[in-house]
């Protein structure tokens, strides 16, 4: 192996450990954020070091074709020490104000949304409420004036059919009386009385 692709694994080894650390601070930031459970922690732990070690191994790789050399792990733990003595605290803030614009995001949808399709909607519901309200109070009110305005012709009818409809209801009254329909010709004879004294 040469010098020059010693130096390249070398130093892509530097940039592997960086990237290490920068993916261990996201995801104990993350984590935090989130609030994660202690019972969740371990197999998240162990999820981040199998794919940081198979980034590793494909870097590696990539580089020198896979072979494992001293200075490998030389440069995982420089590139992992420069990365925590100067980079830590400017990645954790970079993550935490990318957590903080994704929540205002998030924050800016649901209003959104709220304000143009929640609110629209309950508005439109109220409105086809009080519409179909109207609508039904006025439909009432019409059905009460035809109904007073054909009362005169209901007197008028009643009147001349009492000869025929006196005899007629009486012989119906008898009928129903040998049927033992009584408590039923009562409740018929309620619900007519009902109407006739709320319509006419």
């Amino acid at each position: 192996m040469s010098l020059q692709v010693q130096f390249v694994t070398l130093a892509m080894m530097v940039i592997s450990g960086i990237g290490m650390g920068a993916a261990f601070d996201g995801y104990r930031v993350v984590s935090n954020e989130l609030r994660i459970g202690r019972l969740w922690i371990p197999l998240l732990d162990l999820l981040y070091w199998a794919a940081a070690t198979l980034i590793v191994f494909r870097v590696l790789a990539s580089s020198n074709e896979g072979e494992v050399r001293v200075y490998v792990f030389l440069g995982l733990m420089i590139g992992i020490a420069f990365y925590f003595w100067l980079l830590s605290g400017t990645v954790i803030r970079l993550v935490r104000g990318y957590q903080a614009a994704v929540r205002s995001l998030i924050r800016l949808g649901i209003r959104t949304f709220d304000l143009f399709v929640v609110r629209p909607v309950v508005l439109l519901v109220r409105l086809l409420r009080i519409i179909l309200g109207c609508a039904i109070v006025f439909s009432l009110f019409l059905v009460r004036i035809v109904v007073q305005l054909c009362r005169p012709f209901w007197l008028f009818f009643r009147w001349l059919s009492a000869p025929v409809a006196g005899p007629l209801w009486r012989k119906l009254r008898g009928w129903s009386e040998s049927l033992g329909l009584n408590g039923l010709y009562r409740r018929m004879a309620d619900i007519i009385c009902t109407i006739r004294k709320k319509w006419f």
